[in-house]
């Protein structure tokens, strides 16, 4: 499943450089402005990670680290801040915060940060997905079937990686849309059939038997 994160974090200008880094990675990235609009997408939404700021409006950093652990949300939180006294770390891990990066940072480290606290909460524990003779590697974003090379876009290896991780289930437009694009996708467009079509004109076009099967009116469904 691809991986989710929750940027909390009032400046625009950050929001948007992490938010683009994050995506070039291959992650969804839904972004919250204010402490408030933070713990209503954290609370009523699936989140892998979340990169939390200290100094928010209507609910400071600390507050909400707090708030979500008190209602047992256990999702892996990055605290940022501009505070580099070690009272101050202290204090954001003592909240629940799982680690704490000071601004301005490194993207390179906050990448590592991220990816670390992702391993710790077993998000990406397996690093290889194979389903009949296609294969997926999620560490060097190689894609092969029959032993032969196939090269995605990272949207289409988003794409296919949800699909592989969800075999033999139905999977309807609405989860593809929440788990491979963000809460900001507009479902109305055609958006996900043409990158199902990119998708199955590179898995499926030569191979006797298809792993991509569209089921009219339920979904799709991806199996050997």
């Amino acid at each position: 499943m691809r991986v989710r994160v929750l940027v909390v974090e009032d400046e625009s200008k950050i929001a948007g450089f992490i938010k683009r880094g994050l995506k070039e990675e291959g992650y969804s990235v839904d972004i919250a402005s204010d402490g408030e609009e933070g713990y209503f997408l954290a609370s009523t939404q699936d989140y892998d990670l979340i990169v939390l700021d200290l100094m928010l409006p209507k609910m400071d950093g600390l507050s909400l680290c707090r708030k979500l652990r008190e209602g047992k949300i256990a999702v892996p939180i990055l605290m940022l801040t501009a505070k580099d006294r070690v009272k101050d770390k202290v204090a954001g891990l003592d909240s629940g915060a799982n680690d704490y990066l000071t601004k301005p940072f490194a993207f390179e480290e906050f990448l590592a940060r991220c990816r670390a606290l992702l391993r710790k909460h077993d998000v990406q524990s397996a690093t290889k997905l194979q389903v009949g003779d296609l294969s997926l590697d999620l560490l060097t974003h190689k894609v092969a079937r029959a032993g032969k090379d196939i090269v995605l876009t990272p949207k289409e290896f988003a794409l296919l990686e949800y699909f592989m991780r969800q075999e033999g289930t139905v999977v309807t437009r609405t989860m593809i849309s929440e788990h491979v694009w963000d809460m900001h996708f507009d479902t109305f467009t055609n958006v996900i059939d043409v990158y199902i079509n990119y998708l199955r004109n590179k898995i499926d076009r030569g191979y006797e038997k298809p792993l991509l099967q569209t089921l009219r009116g339920r979904g799709y469904l991806f199996k050997a």
